[in-house]
């Protein structure tokens, strides 16, 4: 554990909490950590973890301007449930992703743990730009991915971030039930 993945860990946490309660500040912050983490990733040779972080700076970015772009702060972005259509397509995506990534880690890097982190690559890309659109299924995709994240960084020794995708584990079930009593949830 560093001093560095103390501090990123940290933000972390607020920033996921920060998503939970809808403020924006979550977006921000996020961006930071997410930058933090990839040279972490990198460091630790999971790679698909590291380009995971430089696409969540990119998404940051975009679930920032998702929940800020209307002229009225009444008009921001609502929590919405997607239909079974949209998530099985949504998954579909992330299964494609993980396939394609996992074996291009496999062949072309000396990646620890090519198909795994390609695997939580893909569907932890599914659940962000869910999370920027507000939508609730993000929440449970990624209590999924989490608790598979954690197993892996014990294994990789990244103790402080097996307790953070711990954290962020609670956090999502959290985020669940605060998004789903959200009165403006369409699709009820």
């Amino acid at each position: 554990m560093s001093g560095l993945e103390l501090f990123a860990a940290a933000l972390g946490v607020i920033a996921v909490w920060l998503t939970v309660r809808q403020n924006i500040w979550c977006w921000p912050i996020g961006l930071v950590m997410v930058v933090l983490y990839s040279w972490i990733f990198y460091d630790v040779k999971l790679y698909s973890d590291m380009l995971l972080q430089l696409v969540y700076a990119v998404l940051n970015l975009y679930g920032w301007w998702q929940w800020t772009r209307p002229d009225r702060v009444e008009d921001a972005r609502q929590v919405t449930r997607l239909d079974t259509p949209t998530v099985l397509c949504g998954l579909g995506a992330g299964l494609l992703t993980s396939l394609v990534l996992g074996a291009a880690m496999a062949h072309w890097t000396d990646a620890a743990q090519p198909w795994l982190d390609a695997g939580l690559t893909g569907f932890s890309l599914v659940a962000q730009v869910w999370m920027a659109q507000k939508r609730l299924q993000c929440w449970a995709l990624w209590f999924v991915v989490d608790v598979i994240f954690v197993g892996l960084f014990l294994y990789k020794g990244l103790y402080l971030t097996a307790a953070l995708y711990g954290l962020f584990t609670l956090i999502a079930v959290r985020g669940w039930v605060q998004w789903r009593r959200d009165p403006a949830l369409v699709g009820a």
